[in-house]
């Protein structure tokens, strides 16, 4: 029995993912006989000097996504057919291990439209193979390279005729009656990349430097019959890590006509721009994940549905870190007193923030993005209506530095000084803010208020818990909104004011969550700060800097800041 491929996960709504199990119990056909052979199609039988047309026929798979993730090739190769076709007269076999006779038995499969079956490097049949030869129906099995040696006999089992070809391409042109383009000889080892590369409606011969190529001498034996391609599997699109396992999986694939992208190794489909490229343009109806390390990949289906909305960060993908930094004024519109972003009306500011940014991009190999950070909430010396010690700007009065900040490429960040409120509740007012996919939050904890404290008297403090409750929060919007992932930043420069922060929650990947060491003063004092905020903390946190343009003795040049301030920050904001 052929192994069903595996699948992980839950999550999104439309992305359910049950073990898909497709076996359909279709006779055995020959159909490479002496007599007239029954076509696949209800097409009128041809006249008697026309070859008859045999039918491929695939079909989508059932599921929004399936994963692969078996390590064997053979399975590999099987899984992936029983996948996407459902049947055809004539399989391609090579032989796992030898990569010429691979490569070309996969230019044939994809100029043929039919599935890429891979058989053990030591010979024989195996039940898996075996298996899905008699599921699709295949009385013709096109055996290529090493695979053809020695066929038929006792070793292929089954009620199919072989028919061998060496790994040439002009034999195989000859047998198969494909019309190769020219091509290179293959030089790259990458041949996932190499074949998934193959067009169906241009077919290459794939041969390496060493093997002959159009001009050997070679004739085949026989010649398969005229093929009728399915109609392409545009809604499915196959996503693969490039292990060298998936090569004859990735052929089945373009010959099925589905899109085919790979994902330089990252199982989050979020991390490649590749797979963001090629989920959003075909709107996929389902997905196919090759690779164990999509099995091992949590959360693998909202991260999907993610992908899918092509949505972009400033600077690219969906994942913020690493590969970026962002640079940031912060302050409050309007109000000078309150940091440098609001020293200037709305349009200066975006130029002044890349101007900030621009000398980083001089000095990092990395892509540098501007940022405005907003102190959306104020902490305030009087109570206020609600009691808070917290002035709330309106969503709509940031709003329009929200927008602009998005169409100039920035990132923005949406600071709270909560007063004796909480940070859940001050977030749930900004949601619509927040769920733009450039907008992160901020969490001042030296404005938090315990219920008879008030600001300037002591440095307030929260308690890890209640930051957790944010990550939740926060994270659940994300997720249900199809969102990049986004920042969560903590203030912090004294130890005690997040209480149990070894206990923070790391473990949302829809937020990348940063410690922000904002001290002020001089900078023996400010590096001391930063290497005691290190000690103890979760591995997974990013960095953020501030540098104060009045209060720091003296402040740092981007050079200086890049030199001294070890390791570099993931953020450098402005004050």
């Amino acid at each position: 029995m052929a192994a069903p491929s595996s699948a992980v996960g839950a999550g999104a709504p439309g992305w359910e993912v049950p073990v898909r199990t497709r076996l359909l119990p279709i006779a055995l056909i020959p159909l490479l006989c002496a007599a007239a052979c029954t076509p696949f199609s209800d097409e009128p039988a041809p006249a008697p000097d026309e070859p008859s047309r045999l039918a491929v026929s695939t079909s989508a798979p059932d599921d929004r996504m399936t994963v692969i993730a078996d390590a064997d090739p053979v399975a590999t190769a099987a899984t992936m057919s029983r996948t996407l076709f459902d049947r055809t007269p004539v399989v391609v076999l090579a032989r796992d291990g030898d990569r010429a006779g691979t490569l070309l038995a996969a230019s044939a499969a994809v100029g043929l439209g039919v599935p890429l079956l891979m058989g053990p490097e030591d010979g024989g049949m195996p039940e898996v193979l075996t298996a899905e030869i008699a599921r699709l129906g295949s009385g013709t099995v096109l055996a290529v390279g090493v695979a053809a040696d020695g066929a038929p006999d006792a070793a292929w089992p089954g009620n199919y005729d072989v028919v061998p070809v060496p790994s040439d391409a002009e034999a195989l042109a000859a047998t198969t009656g494909l019309t190769f383009e020219p091509a290179d000889p293959v030089a790259s080892h990458n041949d996932p990349a190499t074949v998934a590369a193959l067009d169906p409606a241009a077919p290459v011969a794939l041969r390496l430097e060493e093997t002959p190529g159009a001009s050997s001498s070679a004739r085949p034996d026989e010649s398969l019959p005229p093929l009728d391609r399915p109609e392409p599997l545009r809604g499915t699109v196959v996503l693969a890590t490039g292990e060298a396992a998936s090569t004859a999986a990735l052929a089945t694939a373009r010959a099925a006509g589905a899109s085919v992208s790979l994902t330089s190794g990252e199982a989050d489909p979020r991390r490649s721009e590749e797979a963001l490229d090629v989920l959003a343009r075909w709107e996929a109806e389902s997905v196919v994940a090759v690779g164990a390390g999509f099995a091992a990949e949590e959360g693998l289906e909202w991260k999907l549905a993610t992908a899918a909305t092509g949505a972009r960060l400033p600077g690219g993908g969906q994942v913020l870190f690493p590969g970026r930094m962002l640079v940031a004024l912060y302050g409050h519109p309007g109000s000078g007193a309150l940091g440098v972003l609001g020293e200037q009306p709305l349009e200066a500011a975006v130029e002044r923030a890349r101007a900030h940014a621009a000398p980083y991009e001089a000095l990092l190999g990395t892509t540098v993005v501007p940022a405005f950070e907003i102190i959306a909430t104020v902490a305030s010396s009087s109570a206020g209506p609600d009691g808070n010690y917290s002035a709330e700007a309106e969503p709509d009065v940031l709003r329009p530095w929200v927008e602009a900040a998005g169409e100039a490429g920035m990132y923005v960040v949406l600071d709270l000084q909560p007063g004796r409120t909480d940070f859940v509740t001050q977030a749930e007012r900004y949601r619509s803010l927040l769920e733009q996919p450039h907008v992160g939050l901020a969490l001042d904890p030296e404005w938090r208020l315990g219920s008879d404290d008030v600001h300037l008297t002591q440095i307030g403090s929260v308690d890890v818990e209640e930051v957790n409750r944010v990550v939740t929060w926060l994270a659940d919007l994300t997720r249900e909104n199809a969102l990049p992932q986004k920042l969560l930043l903590l203030h912090q420069f004294r130890l005690d004011m997040i209480p149990g922060r070894e206990r923070l929650d790391t473990s949302r990947d829809e937020l990348a969550v940063m410690v922000h060491a904002d001290g002020q003063g001089s900078q023996g004092d400010k590096q001391a700060t930063w290497r005691a905020l290190h000690q103890g903390a979760p591995s997974s946190l990013w960095w953020g800097w501030k540098n104060f343009y009045d209060e720091d003795l003296p402040m740092l040049a981007p050079e200086q800041t890049i030199s001294q301030v070890i390791p570099v920050p993931d953020l450098i904001s402005y004050q």
